[in-house]
């Protein structure tokens, strides 16, 4: 099955209002930034996103999230991203922050039919517990609170219940692809983008290198979990930015 689509606005135009996507990335890596543009341009708003961070000002989800695109985010980082800490001190937008490994995991089982598991991580704690501020109002109070969370014994060592993750689409970047939707991702991009894929239930994938077919042995993500394929022109696959410039003296 041939899954590429003529470009990135033709792959996003049917996201509508109050859609979730699961977004691939780390940190400025592996972020499916060319997509991004299409759906800020296509307009979409109330949106649900879930991603390791929701990008940098000016960039990535950043743009998403300076329109008033986006009002609920999960992820496990806010970073350096003024934008985004000051609409979730605000009110402006929803955050459920989990730790790092759990996300992962969620999506991933979420992709895999896996409705739930039990973790170590969080036991003890308000991730486990509840109470954390998922939105704040304009007084500064807390107007949704995490709630509390399952948490079971095995072999004497408590863990807490998780939900898998699954989300309406999924906004990925790869480094090389096949028109059958076979991804292969490029060293540090290939963090939260195979697991963004497997999460969405229709997946987007832009490529920088798209080819007819793929060696079955290279393929880090099968076709089966993407629906569409965005090949990117030499200048957009080029498009990488560096989130901390190191220079020497």
């Amino acid at each position: 099955m041939d899954k590429v689509v003529a470009n990135a606005a033709a792959a996003v135009a049917d996201v509508p209002d109050g859609a979730s996507l699961a977004v691939g990335g780390f940190g400025l890596s592996g972020v499916p930034n060319v997509l991004i543009e299409a759906l800020h341009a296509a307009g979409p708003g109330e949106l649900s996103v879930v991603s390791n961070n929701c990008g940098v000002d000016g960039g990535g989800l950043g743009i998403l999230l300076e329109a008033g695109q986006i009002v609920r985010v999960t992820g496990s980082y806010i970073g350096d991203n003024k934008t985004f800490a000051r609409k979730y001190l605000a009110g402006e937008v929803e955050v459920e922050l989990i730790p790092q490994g759990t996300l992962a995991e969620r999506l991933r089982a979420g992709g895999c039919g896996i409705p739930a598991f039990y973790t170590p991580a969080g036991v003890g704690t308000p991730v486990a517990d509840g109470g954390l501020p998922w939105r704040y109002g304009a007084d500064k109070s807390v107007v949704v609170a995490s709630p509390p969370k399952e948490v079971r014994e095995f072999d004497g060592t408590p863990y807490v219940l998780e939900r898998g993750i699954r989300t309406d689409f999924a906004l990925v970047r790869a480094r090389r692809g096949d028109r059958h939707g076979n991804l292969v991702f490029g060293k540090a991009s290939r963090n939260f983008n195979p697991l963004a894929a497997m999460a969405g239930r229709v997946t987007l994938a832009e490529v920088e290198e798209l080819v007819d077919a793929l060696d079955p042995d290279e393929v880090h993500l099968p076709g089966v979990f993407v629906q569409r394929v965005v090949e990117l022109t030499p200048e957009q696959a080029a498009g990488k930015g560096i989130e901390k410039r190191t220079v020497r003296a």
